[in-house]
């Protein structure tokens, strides 16, 4: 799925995570972005019976 805003000044924490099998793996989320809008419900469309990240 692409995005459907241009991001302006994302900030980004990203996560380097050991594995069990010894490996690692990166996550990265978007904490913050001046180009986010509210849209109440988006979680739900998109992703429906996922819980709600907190």
């Amino acid at each position: 799925m692409d995005p459907d805003f241009d991001p302006h000044k994302p900030r980004i924490h990203v996560s380097i995570l050991d594995q069990s099998n010894g490996e690692a793996s990166i996550e990265w989320d978007v904490q913050g972005c001046q180009s986010f809008r509210k849209d109440l419900g988006r979680w739900m469309r998109l992703r429906p019976n996922e819980t709600i990240p907190s």
